[in-house]
């Protein structure tokens, strides 16, 4: 039990800590390259990342928690950053975690997979919209967006299926 405790803290600290991480990548290295000649905000990465985390989370300490740390990432977000990145981060990522959420859960009984791979579709597309009409009043970085969080959440999804193929054939 103790170990299961250890590994949801663990998960929800680097779930709180991709927020504020995505708010200062933005600040201090603005726009990155994501592939196919696409350019998406720094902190793309992050929100990806955040997004994989959050359903982690869920799995490792129960949804009061993820909810807690919802609110958590949001309050640092917005100590770290400029006020109005802050708010247009906090707008869109509050939507985007409560709409993966909304999804996640439902799903959930079908597979840790699918019920990451459609929630986190809904939130790519949720966080990626409101961030970017709120933080530049502009979608030219739409594409960009989700292609960045859209990597990430494969990236996140193949690592899951191989440790859990692994698991598998260790058992």
């Amino acid at each position: 039990m103790k170990s299961s405790m250890t590994a949801g803290s663990i998960v929800l600290v680097a779930y709180i800590a991709t927020i504020p991480a995505a708010n200062l990548a933005v600040t201090h290295l603005g726009a990155v390259p994501v592939g196919f000649g696409y350019l998406a905000p720094a902190g793309v990465y992050m929100v990806g990342l955040a997004l994989v985390l959050r359903d982690l989370s869920r799995e490792a300490a129960g949804r009061l928690a993820v909810l807690g740390a919802i609110a958590a990432g949001i309050v640092i977000s917005y100590l770290l950053a400029s006020p109005d990145l802050a708010v247009a981060s906090a707008v869109a990522f509050a939507v985007a975690e409560l709409a993966d959420f909304a999804v996640y859960e439902p799903l959930r009984q079908r597979g840790l997979l699918i019920a990451m791979a459609a929630s986190n579709a809904v939130g790519i597309l949720c966080d990626s919209l409101l961030f970017l009409k709120l933080a530049f009043n502009s979608f030219e970085y739409l594409p960009g967006q989700i292609l960045g969080k859209v990597w990430m959440t494969l990236a996140a999804v193949a690592v899951l299926a191989l440790l859990r193929r692994r698991r598998r054939a260790g058992a």
